[in-house]
Formats: structure tokens, C-alpha cells, sequence
């Protein structure tokens, strides 16, 4: 029998009685000021800490959008931002999109020709640079003089630019309040480029809608559970895929939010945990790594702190297990830019509760899928593995917030993306019976030696465990017999010895011995993407005749 509400009853589709409000970044800010009109944004600001309101940020937003459209600024123009974790950093996230245009957060660590040529290929009008920046800024301009863009400098200048604005100059005088056109939430707001692991950086536009969507999911409590008691730093870079969404969940949920500008040395980090009782921190392990040292090394706790997101690369569970020692809760999570990033978070399962030690286990994993991220492993013939915690498959992605296409490069698109709209993450990943993910490893990092697969980062992970070393990068080098043989190149500890032989010699009943790196190679630091991402295809580089050139 039909029930009352079938469609067959009342021939075809029944009409929405609810309210159809476009998704987008405009309903955030707007919610956050006026909810949350007292809130903190506090930044350093050079030498100082400058503090404003909820409200106050608001009619800074309002100015800038005013004089954004003074500069000539319209609806689609790309509008580039080169810089820190800072208030103007902030008011930029939303009053560009909020004017119908699109803000391009760009790397700020990458060379001077591959800014050059993201600031090309994304067609930016604008730069705005923090004065810190300046030389960098300057040797990317000079690879394109004639570019007719205009440049904006925020912040006490530092050295000259010929022809830049000042960023409070233009906001001097400006209303503060603005008409907000109503924009679709389909358009693109925001424009990031990949970390370049591999070729020229690759662009994702993310809409209003996806990064609204984006931005509820990691507020959920089993994500990162962010709360308006909280008072946030977010430490991962803003140009990093929006600094993982924390711009927007934070000011959704009213959390005070905290910029930390340049200073991220640990020393930097701790003062402004201590002096601003931080409560939710997020950013990539080789902080908190340094963090940690110091904080073991003086015998301190920050007691504010309650949590960490932990993402960017694999979490050493050694660093895990240290920073939970140290009474702060570290969460491991896991994403990428097509993602918007945010795509696994780990959480406790209650139906884990009386299996500390599974749990436990768990913990180091990457975690359970985000529920706005559908998901498929699939092996090297397309057919789907079994989530069954040990067949490994390539992950799949597809979702609410996942790109469907990268901007204006039908190459790299074809290669990435499936027409039904699955993403090719290139990660190796297990899923247990429990749904959480574990990355064995990237594809293209797998070390085939002598028939068997060998993931580095196990092995990295294993090595990290030793007490004398900082950080491990393990990497594929051919071989005359094996094919390939796993290379470990390892960062002492400050303070510490230990030479090759005795760390083959600490691996022995860790690892098979074919898993096992045929040589350690002691160096004094790891190369790295502008995101710090291990950069393995250079030491693939740099190593690769080790055993022919041995004989």
C-alpha cells in the first residue's frame, strides 16, 4: 500500500515547503558576528599583540570589501594572498568571496618561478603580501614584470616595492558596513594549489557551498569538535587548503581564534599558548615534534591545551604517545587539497571501549571517514577490496566537498578523476572491520624489492622510535639484485649520538629483514615540499646510483 506521502499518490515529486538560503561564506561571517559579537581574533602584529571583537572584525571585513571593489575588484576576479596566519590574512578569507570574488591563498614557501607561475596560471588581479614577505614577493614579480598586476602590503613595510598600496590606507575612511550581494553558492570563493610533490602545482576552486559544508562537518564532535569555549591557534599555514578549514569552523562555532604571524620556532608557539590559554591547536607533526622537545626538555606542560588536530603527514605514534604524556589529547587526521582537505579524523568508538588495547591500536591509524567523504579501495584492476583491515587498495574519494576537476587543466584532470566523479588519491590505504583508515602508503613511495612490497612509512614509522632520532624518511633506490632496496635517511636528535650500525642493530626484531634499510644515511635535514611533506623524490635523485656505484 502507498503511504500518504508517496509520490505515486500525488503524481510526481512533492515540492519543498523549507527555505532555500544559498550555502556559503556570507552565512558564516554573518552568524559569527552577530552570535558571537564579543568574541577574539587576537594577532601579533610585529613586535605587538593586537586584539579585536567578533564586531570589530566585522566592519574591517566591510571596509576592505569597500575598498577591494575601489581597486576595481568584480564578481569572479582572482585576488591572491601571500601570507602568515593574520588578522588581514583573515579579513581577506572572507571579504573577497563575500564580493563575488575569489581569494587565492598562495604558498608562501614554494620557489619564486612556481609562484610566478601559479600567480599566471591563476589570473590574479591583486596581490596582498604581508611586509615580511616583500623579498619574496619581489623575486616572483621580477620573473613577470609586465604582468599589470597591482600590489598591496599589509603591515609596517620592511623594505620598498615601487608601486605597492598599503593595506590600512585603503581601509581608512571606508564604511563600515556593506550590502553583501546574495552570491550563488555553486561559484567559486577560494583557489589553492597543490604542494607540487610531483610536476607543476595544480589548482582546486572550492565553492561557497562546499566550504560551508566542509566547514559543519569538521565542527561535528567526533571531527575536530571544535567549540565556542575554545580558544584556537591554528598553526598549519592558512595557505595550506585554508589552514584545514579552521578560518571557517572557527568562527561558525564563535571560538576565540588566535594568529600566530610568523613566529612558529617552539619557544614562539609556547608563549603564545601560555599568554593566550590556548585550547585547540591544529597543524603538521614536525611542529609539535619541536614542541615537544622543548616542552620535555624544561620539564613544562601547556595545561590550557586540550587537543591537537595532527595532520599533513603520518603521525609518529611515538609523538602521539609523548604529547598525550604530556596531558594534551592528540588527534590524527588525515586529507588533501582536493578534499577541502579534511577527509578522516580519529575518533574513540564506543563499541572499543572494552578493548583498550584494540583502541589503542586504533589510535595511530588515520581514522574514520568524514560523512560528507564517500570511499572505495580498489586494486591495480579497478576492482573494489574489502575493508577488512589487511588487503590494501588505491583510495578513492568522492563527496560534498571534494573537487571534481582541478582549474583549467584537463591533463592533470583526466589522470586524477574518474567521469562519475571518484577521486585517485594515490594513497595505499587498509580499512578495518571498524572503518578506520590506515595509509600504508603513496603509490608512487611503495618500494618493490625482491617481490615484496615494502611500505616506507611503516618503516619510518618504526624508526621513529628511536630514541636518538628527530625525524626518518625512507625511499626506494635501485638495485642490481633486489630491484629496489629501502634507504633510511635519518636527523639526529640534538644532544644525541648514534651511528649506522647500531640502529640496523635496534631494528632487528622490528622489522623482517627484507623490510629492513639496507643503508641509514645521517644527514642534517630532510628536504621538503612548501608544506613540509617529505620530499622523496629528490633524495630518489640524489641517491639513486648508491648500490650500482658500491659494485
Amino acid at each position: 500500500m502507498a503511504t500518504l506521502f508517496s509520490s505515486e499518490v500525488l503524481g510526481g515529486t512533492l515540492p519543498s515547503t523549507m527555505s532555500d538560503q544559498p550555502l556559503g561564506i556570507r552565512a558564516i561571517f554573518e552568524h559569527a558576528v552577530r552570535a558571537h559579537p564579543r568574541k577574539e581574533i587576537v594577532s601579533r602584529d610585529g613586535a605587538a599583540v593586537v586584539r579585536f571583537t567578533y564586531a570589530a572584525f566585522g566592519r574591517r571585513v566591510a571596509q576592505l570589501a569597500h575598498a577591494l571593489r575601489a581597486l576595481g575588484v568584480r564578481p569572479g576576479d582572482r585576488v591572491a594572498s601571500f601570507a602568515w596566519n593574520g588578522h588581514r590574512h583573515l579579513e581577506l578569507y572572507y571579504a573577497v568571496p563575500m564580493i563575488g570574488a575569489v581569494l587565492h591563498t598562495v604558498n608562501i614557501r614554494l620557489f619564486p618561478d612556481q609562484v610566478a607561475y601559479i600567480l599566471d596560471h591563476a589570473g590574479d588581479r591583486i596581490v596582498f603580501y604581508d611586509a615580511s614577505l616583500t623579498k619574496a614577493v619581489k623575486a616572483a614579480h621580477a620573473l613577470a614584470p609586465e604582468s599589470g598586476r597591482m600590489f598591496v602590503t599589509m603591515g609596517a613595510a620592511v623594505e620598498p616595492f615601487d608601486g605597492a598600496l598599503d593595506y590600512e590606507t585603503l581601509l581608512a575612511g571606508e564604511p563600515e558596513t556593506y550590502d553583501w550581494p546574495e552570491i550563488d553558492e555553486r561559484a567559486a570563493a577560494l583557489l589553492c594549489y597543490t604542494s607540487a610533490t610531483t610536476g607543476d602545482p595544480k589548482g582546486v576552486l572550492f565553492s561557497h557551498r562546499s566550504t560551508y559544508i566542509h566547514a559543519l562537518a569538521i565542527c561535528l564532535p567526533d571531527a575536530m569538535g571544535i567549540r565556542e569555549r575554545d580558544r584556537l591557534l591554528p598553526i598549519v599555514p592558512m595557505f595550506h587548503v585554508n589552514a584545514w578549514g579552521a578560518p571557517f569552523g572557527g568562527l561558525l562555532t564563535g571560538a576565540d581564534f588566535i594568529l600566530p604571524m610568523e613566529r612558529l620556532d617552539p619557544a614562539g608557539v609556547i608563549e603564545l599558548c601560555e599568554q593566550e590559554q590556548v585550547t585547540f591547536s591544529a597543524g603538521v607533526p614536525t611542529v609539535w615534534m619541536a614542541v615537544r622537545d622543548v616542552l620535555k626538555a624544561q620539564g613544562k606542560k601547556l595545561p590550557a591545551l586540550r587537543k591537537l588536530i595532527i595532520g599533513g603527514s603520518a603521525l609518529p605514534p611515538a609523538l602521539l604517545d609523548d604529547l598525550e604524556a604530556l596531558g594534551i589529547e592528540a588527534v590524527h587526521a588525515w586529507g588533501m587539497t582536493e578534499m577541502s582537505p579534511i577527509g578522516t579524523v580519529n575518533t574513540y568508538l564506543s563499541e572499543l571501549d572494552d578493548k583498550p588495547e584494540l583502541q589503542k591500536r586504533e589510535r595511530y591509524k588515520q581514522g574514520v571517514f568524514s560523512p560528507i567523504v564517500q570511499w572505495r579501495l580498489i586494486d591495480e584492476l579497478g576492482n573494489d577490496v574489502p575493508a577488512d583491515g589487511v588487503s590494501r587498495g588505491e583510495l578513492l574519494v568522492r563527496g560534498f566537498a571534494v573537487a571534481k576537476q582541478y582549474y583549467d587543466n584537463a591533463d592533470a584532470t583526466e589522470l586524477a578523476f574518474e567521469p562519475d566523479g571518484w577521486f585517485h588519491t594515490g594513497d595505499v590505504c587498509t580499512v578495518d572491520e571498524y572503518g578506520y583508515m590506515e595509509i600504508v602508503d603513496r603509490v608512487k613511495d611503495f618500494i618493490k624489492s625482491g617481490g615484496e612490497w615494502i611500505s616506507s612509512v611503516e618503516v619510518e614509522n618504526t624508526l621513529m622510535g628511536h630514541p636518538s632520532l628527530k625525524e626518518a624518511c625512507v625511499f626506494g633506490v635501485p638495485h642490481p639484485k633486489w630491484q629496489e632496496r629501502p634507504v633510511a635517511a635519518v636527523v639526529l636528535r640534538e644532544t644525541h649520538d648514534a651511528d649506522e650500525a647500531a640502529i640496523l642493530a635496534w631494528l632487528t626484531d622490528k622489522l623482517a629483514k627484507w623490510q629492513t634499510p639496507d643503508r641509514i644515511i645521517f644527514i642534517e635535514a630532510i628536504p621538503r615540499t612548501g608544506v613540509g611533506k617529505f620530499l622523496k623524490r629528490e633524495l630518489r635523485e640524489r641517491y639513486k646510483t648508491l648500490f650500482t656505484d658500491a659494485g
